[in-house]
């Protein structure tokens, strides 16, 4: 099995970031929001980078 339990929970945690920052931004309801401009984009860079690491994330044995 090339992922482990970890990898999945890490690519969950990932996900459902990504998931809130779109909820939020759409709630927000405006192009021009103080999330929308400068704490979504930011959050969203992290949780792709944060599942890029989840994927290639190994235990040392």
């Amino acid at each position: 099995m090339p992922l482990g339990k970890i990898n999945y929970l890490f690519l969950g945690i990932g996900t459902v970031v990504i998931a809130l920052s779109y909820s939020i931004m759409y709630l927000e309801n405006g192009a021009y929001g103080f999330f929308s401009l400068y704490i979504s984009p930011v959050i969203l860079v992290g949780a792709y980078a944060w599942i890029l690491f989840a994927l290639l994330y190994r235990r040392k044995a």
